[in-house]
């Protein structure tokens, strides 16, 4: 849990350290915890792999002080790597697809980034080749591509995934993620099934996307709700890998939205999306282990809650589910 009880110079020190809690609508002999990763500075789970993947390439001379980091992004990624560059004496320049938050790029310009938007119908991946274009135009720039960069797993292999070992003694059974890029699963699954090989490993994507493809299925695809994560094009995401996934979780938005508003009446979780899709998945996976259909060397689901409601309320989170704009 975060403990800061000392003056920190920068807040790139608050990064981390979230603390795990406890969702109660999952079975008492299988409890479900969560990471509440708005606790961040910049308020979600993705400061961890702002912070690391700067100052990894900044190490390796990928980018050198002054220069410019460009980003593909709908977000997240992009508060988290403004939280950082301000830091690291590097600029930001991220490209968003016009859909996704305005809250998330009022922040990043507010923290000094330029934002560029894309057409939303031409989906993240024209988004990724306008950043490579915009990087090559400029000396000392840089494309972290979270959706290819291995640091973004190992920002969570190295941060993520150790927290919660220790915050638990060891005893996991299960952990359970959304996956846009996939990074937040394949670090903390490959650094807990380290810890004990037999660690059941889900992956969540709301209902329509493609995730499932990367099982030889042939998902309906379809336009979702559900923020941050799921795929359109599994070319896009190569950081997933199949192999340390035991199972995909496709959740349909009705189901997502009604658990939105229920963890905030009942638990006090003002979460988005994805963080609501992560909490029915686990409390599946929980019930699995509990009914004996699924394998677990413990009797313990994690989960993420990546960030905040707050990021979302101009989009109708909390009204009906049909006001609820995507």
């Amino acid at each position: 849990m975060t403990t800061h009880r000392e003056p920190l110079s920068s807040v790139l020190e608050t990064i981390g350290e979230t603390p795990l809690v406890r969702v109660h609508d999952s079975p008492d002999s299988v409890p479900v915890y969560a990471k509440l990763e708005s606790f961040n500075p910049g308020a979600s789970i993705k400061d961890r792999i702002g912070r690391y993947m700067l100052e990894r390439m900044l190490e390796r001379g990928d980018v050198d002080p002054g220069g410019t980091i460009i980003e593909p992004t709908a977000g997240n990624t992009g508060i988290g790597i403004a939280v950082a560059a301000g830091r690291l004496d590097l600029e930001a320049v991220f490209v968003v697809p016009e859909r996704f938050s305005l809250e998330k790029q009022q922040l990043m310009r507010a923290l000094g980034a330029e934002v560029i938007n894309t057409p939303t119908e031409e989906g993240m991946g024209y988004a990724i080749d306008r950043a490579h274009e915009l990087a090559d135009e400029l000396d000392n720039a840089a494309v972290p591509q979270q959706f290819s960069n291995p640091l973004n797993a190992e920002a969570h292999y190295e941060t993520t995934g150790p927290e919660v070992h220790e915050a638990l003694d060891g005893e996991v059974g299960a952990v359970v993620a959304g996956c846009g890029t996939g990074g937040t699963l394949m670090g903390m699954g490959e650094y807990l099934r380290e810890q004990h090989p037999d660690t059941h490993i889900a992956a969540v994507e709301p209902a329509g996307s493609a995730y499932r493809e990367f099982l030889g299925e042939d998902p309906e695809h379809g336009e979702y709700k559900t923020e941050g994560i799921g795929t359109h094009d599994i070319e896009t995401n190569v950081l997933f890998d199949p192999e340390l996934v035991d199972e995909i979780y496709s959740i349909p938005d009705e189901e997502t939205h009604a658990e939105m508003q229920r963890l905030a009446a009942e638990e006090g979780h003002l979460v988005a999306s994805s963080s609501a899709a992560n909490a029915l998945a686990a409390k599946r996976v929980a019930e699995g282990i509990r009914d004996g259909e699924i394998d677990a060397p413990y009797d313990s689901v994690v989960t993420v809650f990546a960030d905040s409601s707050e990021r979302y309320l101009s989009k109708g989170v909390y009204g009906d589910f049909e006001e609820w704009e995507g």
